[in-house]
């Protein structure tokens, strides 16, 4: 039966839950790997991770103090920005430190928390109601602040050269920006955990851009292949008990085999067409239609 895993409870939560997490990370992912930055998404994850360690420390909700780390992450990479350190620098600097203190954190507990593989590896398919509730609630703030400044995204995207000509408040939007990548971060861990955070936000969006749509049709092929990627994924971890993150992943993957292929073999079969083939003689240089004209002094 297709998509049996929605007659149970568990099935709906995991169904509703992931597609809250792939269109949140579908969105943002175009503008992340455009602008170079596909990186980031795993360094916040791992400083997520900090912040998950952390909340098994302190007793609190794990992706609670996860969603204020990634804020002082994201806070942190342009700090460190001002003092002129390389972008991709800052991002290793605050992957390493959040890593580092999620291994101290976890050490000091003397034994590893019995959840701590599920925020790792992801299992979405035992998320309960409160992660629903937190995934929406992120979802929905990131979704409306995205909307909300389309055109200085999109500006700082393509040219943010001209867009501090243009007036606009460039730093500040690109620290927001970081800080919703990092609560999208936070919204995900509990689909595909915090290893494979990035895979499901940067995959989808490169497997769009190879099919050279114009910018907004790009944000809605990647926001349907991170939907079926998530149903498709989850379906083969019902069915043959696979781990789900892992198994999303691969799909997406997938599809950006696909798309890539797509991409290079749709051109030369353009060629082969037959009405493209007459098209591309018409526009030769040289071509005066010479045979129409021998066919009619014969006729």
């Amino acid at each position: 039966m297709v998509l049996e895993f929605l007659m149970f409870k568990f099935g709906m939560r995991a169904f509703i839950g992931g597609l809250i997490v792939a269109v949140t990370c579908a969105s943002l992912g175009v503008f992340i790997v455009l602008r170079r930055l596909s990186l980031i998404s795993d360094g916040l994850g791992h400083v997520a991770f900090g912040g998950i360690a952390l909340g098994f420390w302190t007793g609190i909700y794990p992706l609670y103090t996860a969603v204020a780390s990634v804020i002082a992450g994201a806070l942190g990479i342009h700090a460190l920005g001002r003092l002129r350190v390389a972008s991709d620098a800052a991002i290793a600097i605050l992957f390493s430190g959040g890593l580092a203190i999620g291994i101290v954190l976890i050490s000091m507990a003397q034994s590893a928390p019995a959840d701590l593989l599920s925020y790792l590896f992801g299992t979405i398919l035992g998320i309960n109601d409160n992660d629903v509730y937190l995934a929406a609630g992120l979802g929905v703030i990131v979704l409306v602040v995205l909307c909300l400044l389309w055109k200085e995204w999109v500006g700082i995207t393509i040219d943010p050269d001209f867009a501090r000509v243009a007036g606009m408040p460039v730093s500040a939007l690109e620290i927001l920006f970081t800080v919703l990548v990092g609560l999208t971060v936070v919204v995900a861990t509990r689909l595909v955990g915090v290893l494979l955070v990035s895979s499901l936000m940067v995959i989808p969006a490169i497997a769009a851009i190879q099919l050279r749509l114009p910018f907004r049709r790009t944000i809605f092929a990647a926001l349907a292949i991170a939907i079926a990627s998530v149903i498709i994924g989850l379906q083969l971890s019902f069915s043959y008990n696979l781990a789900s993150g892992g198994a999303i992943v691969i799909v997406t993957i997938g599809f950006f085999v696909l798309t890539a292929s797509f991409a290079r073999l749709w051109p030369k079969m353009r060629r082969d067409l037959p009405v493209d083939n007459w098209k591309h003689q018409c526009t030769e240089p040289g071509y005066t239609g010479s045979n129409d004209q021998n066919d009619s002094g014969k006729t």
